[in-house]
């Protein structure tokens, strides 16, 4: 539900300023930019800061509104966070705000996907009553990256920029394999766990430097 509200303020956005389209403005439409970027992980027991990066493609609309669209790649596998492996992390929406003639402020909201390369381990038993291994499987779910975006403008083509806010997981319910041992038999067995869905709130801070066209 989240998401589809997500989306529809997103196309509200987009309609509401669709007039200011043939309006003759001196700001140049395309912008493409090289990101730095950190996002909170959880731990078992802590929380964690990984650092990543990635790039930026966004075309202005107008002074006021923007759509866009970014991708971002973590590369620590982190074997003690809950979700384990490298992150990648894929996000388009709008970017809606006011701009001056040396800076500007926005809000964003981008729902995208975020992926964990060794999210679950399924627990394979290779010939009973053993030996057990367990392989690795990527997980991939929804994401939405909502908050601030501070810019400033060095010159006309040149844009940095510092994004800050809340990045959403949501991990819908999904049914995995459990491995348990049975005494009368004296083998070990695979049933199935429902794992219910969850939803995480993740503080990520991005750093970029673009170039106008």
């Amino acid at each position: 539900m989240n998401c589809r509200l997500l989306l529809l303020a997103i196309a509200f956005l987009l309609f509401v300023q669709s007039s200011s389209l043939a309006q003759s403005d001196d700001l140049r439409k395309f912008e493409i930019a090289g990101e730095f970027s950190t996002l909170a992980r959880d731990g078992f027991g802590e929380t964690r800061m990984d650092a990543g990066g990635g790039a930026r493609f966004t075309f202005n609309f107008n002074r006021s509104l923007a759509f866009e669209t970014a991708g971002y790649f973590f590369p620590s596998k982190c074997f003690i966070c809950t979700n384990r492996g490298n992150m990648t992390e894929v996000v388009a929406g709008a970017k809606f705000g006011k701009r001056f003639e040396k800076w500007g402020i926005f809000a964003k909201g981008r729902p995208g996907i975020i992926s964990f390369s060794r999210g679950h381990f399924n627990p394979i038993i290779i010939a009973p009553p053993g030996p057990i291994d367990f392989e690795p499987s990527r997980v991939t779910t929804f994401a939405a990256d909502i908050g601030g975006v501070l810019e400033f403008y060095p010159s006309e083509r040149i844009v940095t920029r510092f994004d800050a806010g809340d990045t959403i997981v949501h991990f819908r319910k999904r049914t995995v394999n459990a491995l348990g041992f049975n005494p009368i038999t004296n083998e070990f067995t695979l049933f199935p766990v429902v794992i219910s869905s969850r939803t995480e709130h993740n503080f990520q801070f991005m750093a970029s430097v673009g170039w106008r066209f």
